[in-house]
């Protein structure tokens, strides 16, 4: 693991924490999903490009998706 990924882990981490709590106090789902979601896929992929791709399509779903 490199220091790219080591820091675009955490950038997504921290992000995925705050869709969390917002999720849970909104009681709103997909935030809560996504938020879990970019909380824990950086722990399985190593590919720095993906895991950036796969970050900014997790973090943009809460904007396009409203339920």
């Amino acid at each position: 693991m490199d220091s790219q990924s080591l820091i675009w882990g955490l950038i997504f981490g921290s992000i995925g924490l705050g869709y969390f709590v917002y999720g849970k106090k909104q009681r709103s789902v997909v935030p809560l999903v996504c938020g879990l979601g970019l909380m824990v896929f950086p722990y399985f992929v190593s590919n720095t490009v993906v895991l950036v791709i796969v970050g900014l399509l997790l973090s943009a779903i809460p904007y396009f998706v409203r339920l």
